[in-house]
């Protein structure tokens, strides 16, 4: 597994808690080194004993721990930059729905060795979604649920998740669209403004 999983969940705890709080749940995954280099590869076992050890630690369910996380990449500011990337997808919610299925590979654009599961997305009915996650990544499904719940917010849609499958299987998030513009959402500009003086 890709060093840089592993890392996100450290700096994810890092920012939230405390470095003393990686400490201990690093400790007790029994890693011998609390510092991950995002680069390098490690045991999908790694993976399995920080969420377990992320669970007695936070005394809450490793779906909840990663569904927090999801919502941490879109909303920390320490994560703007994947916050805008996630934007690009469109200028609405619904747009950025459909956008999905291209960001596994994004993702690989991004980096290579980064494998994330396929996603799959169909039309249920008007503003009715059902977003598949097939199988890879253990607990996918759950922080994409943090990131949708996130993006929502981000847009200002008001919008109901419902995610049925198991930690390790494929699953499926049920998206139902109320309102695109239930709020004013947060400030976004798809062109950046360069510096002045500066050009492209």
């Amino acid at each position: 597994m890709l060093g840089l999983i592993l890392k996100t969940l450290q700096v994810f705890v890092q920012d939230t808690y405390g470095p003393e709080k990686w400490e201990e749940i690093s400790a007790m995954a029994g890693l011998q080194d609390s510092e991950i280099e995002a680069m390098l590869y490690y045991e999908k076992s790694h993976y399995y004993a920080l969420l377990e050890a992320a669970e007695r630690a936070f005394e809450k369910p490793a779906e909840v721990f990663l569904e927090d996380l999801g919502t941490y990449l879109v909303s920390h500011p320490n994560s703007e930059g994947l916050r805008r990337l996630l934007r690009y997808g469109g200028v609405d919610f619904i747009e950025f729905l459909h956008s999905l299925e291209d960001l596994p590979g994004r993702a690989r654009l991004a980096v290579a060795d980064l494998d994330l599961p396929e996603l799959e997305l169909a039309d249920h009915a008007q503003s009715a979604f059902r977003l598949r996650v097939a199988q890879g990544l253990p607990g996918f499904g759950h922080m994409l649920v943090g990131v949708l719940r996130a993006m929502a917010d981000d847009y200002g849609a008001l919008v109901l998740l419902d995610y049925d499958g198991g930690y390790r299987a494929m699953g499926v998030i049920d998206i139902t669209v109320i309102e695109t513009a239930f709020s004013e959402g947060r400030d976004f500009d798809l062109s950046a403004t360069m510096p002045r003086g500066e050009t492209a």
